[in-house]
């Protein structure tokens, strides 16, 4: 008996069509999407950074932003976002050790590194939704009435970017680890980083080694005296970002991939480029344009008349200056003497030789008729501005009003706040310790003013009158109120009113 055996035919080999890998990626990247964006913690972190934006933004800068404070504005939010993009992304590349299932996709037309390109997609996807909210945070901003300046995009980039960069250092570590606790240690490790530099090196280098770099101050700067290296720190980020999303690729089993290696080559140099230009610290011609506009800024400024008064500012902030008008000319109308008609000039004037982290006072101008005003506005900066055209109106100078202990300061007060809609309230504000009664410092962008607690308790009687009936007295008694030196009794007894029971003595 013969038994004959038939070998079967090898199977021909299967070959994958040119285009069956990119429609495959472009399948997986879709999926992965849509299950990234509707993770709890993605869709938790959206929504708190959404209405976190909104609910700032509504108030933000008092409605008076300067463009070149909203963009940088942008920037923390989106850390949120980051964290939890780069914790989803991890879970979402370790989904198939979890269930078991990296056996079968070995078998598939799609390649690992393939899956893995299909997840770095997917945090693309998250960065760009990132950007539209703030694109949007930063048009509501700029559409705003009272917006000033010039935002910078690489600032505005900031925040997308650094999405980018944490979604791929979670995709890169479940390539590296695969331990599902790696990425929660992770964040732990970045955000003790993120306190340690910005605590240690608030001055130093280092710090620009973060995704985002807040600098907060009080002073607000003309856009082109900001100093910030944004450009050089985007490409940072952007060649950081790109750096580990090519390392992801090369360590999924496409390190024989001609276009991974030359990502990896190109993204590297990137970085290192980025990195060293933002260490180089402020260009010196920045640093020569910050001493000109705190030293002499008139030779920077744009000056436009409006009736009795000159504005001269800084080019960015022409719009502001009929905010500004509205102020004087209330104070003005309150006046009496010549004061409604003498000529004034409201001139900007900012201490900008320490950059954003300054937020030193002013030295008072001393020439006659001249008045301070800084680069915000808005909330107490209005009263503030008040009390300082009042001041200069009274005693006719900035530098003699700072040193005024006399009754004077009822008038200048009076005139600053009486056209105010509540002028109370207003006084809380322009006070160093928010109070209406008893002696206190009053605020201001140069030397602060005193008040006695004889002043403010007569103040406070002088505003309860109805508004006209005060002005008339006011007008009426202007030679004695604005003389040098008169006294607060004195002042009540040409106003009328109740001799002050409280201390009159300047600390």
């Amino acid at each position: 008996m013969t038994t004959t055996t038939t070998t079967a035919p090898a199977p021909a080999p299967v070959t994958t069509p040119p285009g069956a890998s990119r429609a495959a990626v472009s399948a997986l990247a879709r999926f992965e999407t849509r299950k990234l964006l509707t993770r709890v913690p993605v869709v938790v972190a959206f929504a708190v950074y959404v209405a976190w934006t909104v609910w700032r933004t509504r108030v933000s800068f008092d409605g008076f932003p300067a463009l070149q404070d909203a963009d940088r504005a942008t920037q923390d939010g989106p850390l949120l976002v980051g964290l939890a993009v780069l914790l989803s992304a991890n879970h979402a590349v370790l989904r198939s050790r979890r269930h078991d299932t990296e056996r079968h996709l070995d078998v598939l037309v799609l390649p690992r590194w393939g899956r893995t390109v299909a997840h770095l997609l997917s945090v693309v996807a998250a960065a760009l939704l990132v950007a539209v909210c703030v694109g949007g945070q930063f048009a509501w901003e700029a559409l705003k009435p009272g917006a000033v300046g010039h935002g910078s995009p690489a600032e505005l980039l900031v925040g997308p970017l650094s999405v980018l960069l944490l979604g791929g250092f979670g995709v890169l570590l479940a390539r590296l680890v695969t331990a599902p606790f790696a990425a929660p240690l992770l964040i732990v490790l970045l955000l003790f980083l993120a306190t340690f530099l910005t605590g240690f090196a608030a001055d130093d280098w280092s710090r620009w080694l973060m995704p985002s770099v807040g600098t907060y101050s009080a002073v607000t700067l003309p856009s082109d005296l900001i100093g910030r290296p944004a450009a050089w720190h985007a490409l940072y980020l952007g060649g950081f970002a790109l750096t580990l999303m090519a390392a992801a690729v090369l360590l999924s089993g496409g390190a024989r991939l001609r276009t991974a290696q030359a990502a990896v080559a190109v993204a590297v140099a990137l970085t290192l480029a980025g990195a060293v230009g933002q260490s180089r610290g402020v260009p010196e011609t920045v640093t020569e344009a910050r001493v000109r506009a705190s030293v002499t800024p008139e030779k920077v400024h744009t000056c436009v008349e409006r009736d009795a008064t000159t504005y001269c500012v800084f080019p960015e902030w022409e719009q502001r200056t009929g905010d500004w008008a509205r102020t004087v000319d209330d104070v003005r109308a309150l006046a009496g003497g010549d004061a409604q008609d003498r000529p004034l000039v409201v001139r900007q004037r900012v201490e900008a030789r320490y950059g954003l982290d300054a937020d030193s006072t002013l030295a008072s101008l001393t020439r006659p008729g001249e008045v301070t005003v800084g680069t915000a506005w808005g909330g107490n900066r209005v009263p503030e501005f008040a009390v300082s055209v009042a001041g200069v109106l009274v005693t006719g100078s900035e530098a003699t009003t700072g040193g005024m202990c006399d009754g004077r300061m009822v008038t200048v007060m009076w005139l600053a706040l009486a056209g105010r809609p509540d002028p109370v309230a207003d006084l809380r504000r322009v006070r160093i310790d928010d109070s209406d009664t008893g002696s206190a410092i009053v605020v201001s962008r140069t030397e602060p003013l005193q008040m006695t607690s004889a002043q403010t308790e007569l103040l406070r009687e002088l505003l309860e009158l109805p508004r006209d009936e005060a002005a008339a007295k006011v007008k009426a008694g202007w030679a004695e109120l604005t003389a040098p030196k008169v006294t607060t009794d004195r002042v009540a007894r040409v106003l009328g009113l109740e001799k002050p029971e409280g201390e009159d003595e300047c600390p």
